[in-house]
């Protein structure tokens, strides 16, 4: 009953988004480890596994809304500049939303359960262990991650 009311609210949201805004922006930070893991996030008003982050508000700094949904999602600190990596145009719930996504250092450890009632679990997978249900979004980023630090540790 719960997952159903979330659900609920999350599409009146996305409505409400869409009659209130000419575009919406998102942020997403892909956070990986020193062994080879990211870490993403399952929601309770969506399928799957997504990297951690969400809206940018009107009059917010995106590097605000990513160090805000990363602590809101996570419990983990950003530290230093995020690297933007690719603006990403999403047509999945909207035709109008684009997402900006950012390679983040952070600091502190995963809160033992999610500080946000929109955050089902989190977890760490190992780049070539994913979930079958993770995003095509984490899918692309990370292919192209590949691409650009070809050593990146792969390997479980």
């Amino acid at each position: 009953m719960i997952t159903f009311f979330r659900r609920i609210v999350g599409r009146l949201l996305h409505l409400y988004f869409r009659l209130t805004r000419g575009l919406t922006l998102g942020v997403r930070a892909v956070v990986l480890s020193s062994d080879g893991k990211v870490l993403l996030v399952r929601h309770t008003y969506t399928p799957g596994w997504h990297f951690p982050g969400g809206g940018v508000e009107v009059g917010e700094c995106a590097e605000t809304a990513l160090a805000n949904e990363l602590w809101q999602e996570t419990g983990l600190t950003l530290i230093g500049k995020p690297k933007l990596l690719s603006v990403e145009f999403k047509t999945d719930v909207s035709d109008r939303d684009h997402v900006l996504i950012f390679l983040c250092k952070t600091t502190g450890e995963l809160l033992p359960s999610p500080a946000s009632l929109e955050i089902a679990e989190r977890a760490n997978f190992h780049l070539e262990d994913l979930p079958v249900n993770a995003d095509p979004l984490v899918k692309h980023v990370l292919d192209e991650i590949r691409q650009v630090i070809p050593n990146l540790q792969m390997t479980k």
